[in-house]
């Protein structure tokens, strides 16, 4: 992230440089993300979520989305070809790249009928980039850092030290305080956007089958990346495993319970990227 103009400038040119940068309008996205989110509630609350202001607000989200994400991805892609440097993995490496996969589902919801729950990860998301930004950039722009006198005797060489304004330091306390925990549960309404995804495929809604499969690919790319959504899934195995294990339970809803993780697991290897990347593993060098 570009550092904030120099604070020797003034108002009005620190303010024309950080507007002008591409980072301002990734900024700016989330912002616009998380002001539909909300608005996009108001209406779902009072059950008119298929009014025009408020389909126009859900797609709006999803439009802001592909777009923060699509500028990470274009900056990402600007410094691979500045340092030469390839893609690891190849064409299937790009498919690996947590950015390009939240760019794609966000293109995916776009086009698809509306799901509002699926909104809500990219929201969680959007609120630690906007207060991450306003931090290192917003408020240093408004309210340059003031210069720490450095105390008596110190070193003339001495890296100067700058004040930052409380209002930064709060920011900062509540991202590294709830970072963690937000992640956690942005994996978990991810597990819960499939089980409602499988719920409108058993009954057969339009289009539910394509997203289902979509969605699986994706959350499948998030389980091998991402340790969040790995506990998430162990701790539901975790408690439908006490749920299923209590007495009385009928044993076919056992059967069905292991059957299901038996089919996760073969679905898990079979989906193994990394084998396709990595190419099969040399042979064994034989004595």
């Amino acid at each position: 992230m570009a550092p904030p103009p120099s604070g020797d400038l003034p108002l009005g040119q620190r303010l024309a440089k950080v507007a002008q940068t591409l980072q301002f309008a990734w900024f700016a996205g989330h912002a616009v993300l998380i002001a539909c989110v909300i608005r996009y509630s108001f209406s779902w609350i009072r059950m008119n979520y298929f009014g025009a202001f408020a389909q126009f607000c859900y797609r709006v989200t999803f439009i802001s989305a592909a777009l923060t994400y699509g500028i990470v991805v274009y900056k990402t892609w600007r410094a691979r070809q500045k340092t030469g440097a390839k893609q690891p993995g190849g064409p299937l490496g790009y498919l690996a790249d947590e950015n390009i996969q939240y760019l794609l589902m966000a293109l995916v919801w776009l086009f698809m009928p509306q799901v509002p729950l699926a909104m809500l990860p990219y929201a969680i998301y959007s609120v630690f980039h906007v207060a991450t930004y306003t931090r290192a950039n917003i408020i240093p722009t408004f309210i340059p850092p003031t210069k720490i006198s450095p105390p008596a005797g110190a070193s003339p060489n001495a890296k100067v030290q700058y004040a930052q304004h409380p209002l930064s330091e709060a920011i900062g306390a509540f991202v590294k305080k709830y970072y963690d925990t937000s992640m956690s549960v942005v994996s978990g309404l991810e597990i819960l956007l499939w089980v409602r995804l499988l719920c409108s495929a058993v009954i057969f809604q339009r289009r539910s089958w394509i997203l289902l499969a979509i969605y699986t690919a994706f959350l499948r790319a998030r389980f091998a990346q991402s340790p969040h959504v790995r506990n998430s899934f162990t701790q539901l195995e975790a408690r439908v495993d006490n749920l299923i294990g209590a007495q009385g339970t009928p044993p076919f809803v056992r059967q069905v319970w292991d059957g299901a993780k038996g089919g996760a697991r073969q679905f898990h290897g079979a989906t193994d990227v990394n084998k396709y990347m990595n190419g099969a593993a040399a042979p064994k060098k034989t004595s």
